[in-house]
């Protein structure tokens, strides 16, 4: 780290936070400051689920209720309502209600760490605080091509039944808007996910157990199990991402990689499905086949390589101050 670099990381410490211990701290530690107690972390966890299970889905309900008057359709309100928030079925305002639900982690997350544990939400960012948005963006690009290797890939194996396959269809009105309103909020979804998962779970787990394996197996395996009904190649699938995205997270200091790819792999799913008019078994997919272990394997292990490479060069601190 450069000496300008140290000085700005310093007067970032001094000013967002309280006081940190004297000892560096990686990311999954960072609650471990000078006022921890173990209840803090189990306080936030507990907030977190009661605050995505009860309480966004009450304070969202004004939005539904508007998208789906505006969006019409068959059937009472009362039926298209219910059907919007079960997301059954895939409409603009089913999909607006989903993401918004996953996007509002961030804001949890970020109200939990100031409230609960008393320190600046920038430490959910990055150990510097704050997102290094150079190193983001250049993550972007390092996620595109880790896509193309796994396409590359999958392109060499036996085809699988579960991928979208057929020829691209025209699309109706209704899924256009569908579209619109994925491209403009999956970003905001994937977020989430990332400032939840590993975000302050996983610093709320490493400072509990004091222990970045632990925080690194138990995140990875809520992620995967928070996609509720899944077949074991999908679980694991999944399950691999989350330990790319955690490990990416300790060994960077900072949420930008998995955030980077996260958003890359979902608008990339969902743009392939809306061009074969595919959305709905998309977002529902309990299954695919083993296939799909390798096609991940190579796309984790080239990203994660790449970034790594790249912070290496740059000098990028995984740790604080």
């Amino acid at each position: 780290m450069s000496s300008s670099e140290g000085r700005l990381v310093r007067s970032r410490a001094t000013q967002y936070s309280k006081p940190i211990q004297a000892a560096s701290l990686s990311y999954p530690l960072l609650l471990r400051s000078s006022s921890y107690a173990w209840w803090k972390p189990v306080a936030g966890v507990a907030l977190m689920l009661v605050g995505v299970l009860i309480v966004v889905p009450v304070v969202l309900m004004p939005v539904l209720a508007v998208a789906v008057t505006l969006q019409g359709g068959r059937g009472s309100f009362t039926e298209r309502f219910a059907a919007a928030m079960q997301a059954d079925q895939v409409t603009p305002s089913s999909m607006l209600y989903l993401n918004l639900t996953l996007a509002s982690l961030t804001v949890l997350a970020m109200v939990i760490v100031r409230r609960v544990h008393g320190m600046s939400p920038r430490w959910l960012a990055s150990v510097l605080p704050g997102m290094r948005w150079k190193f983001f963006f250049a993550c972007l690009g390092l996620g595109l091509i880790a896509l193309a290797a796994s396409q590359a890939v999958q392109a060499l194996l036996p085809g699988d039944p579960t991928v979208n396959s057929g020829q691209a269809e025209l699309p109706t009105g209704q899924l256009l808007a569908t579209a619109v309103v994925i491209l403009l909020t999956t970003p905001l979804q994937a977020l989430g996910e990332e400032y939840g998962f590993r975000g302050y779970l996983m610093q709320a787990f490493g400072s509990l157990f004091f222990s970045r394996a632990a925080a690194l197996l138990i995140t990875s395996l809520l992620f995967a199990f928070a996609h509720g009904v899944q077949n074991l190649p999908l679980f694991l699938d999944r399950f691999a991402f989350g330990l790319m995205a955690g490990l990416a997270v300790i060994l960077l200091g900072g949420l930008e990689a998995g955030i980077a790819l996260h958003i890359l792999n979902n608008v990339a799913a969902f743009g392939i499905a809306i061009a074969y008019g595919q959305v709905g078994s998309a977002l529902n997919v309990t299954a695919v086949s083993w296939w799909q272990i390798p096609v991940t394997v190579v796309q984790n292990g080239v990203f994660l390589l790449l970034v790594l490479f790249v912070a290496r060069r740059i000098t990028l601190s995984n740790r604080t101050p």
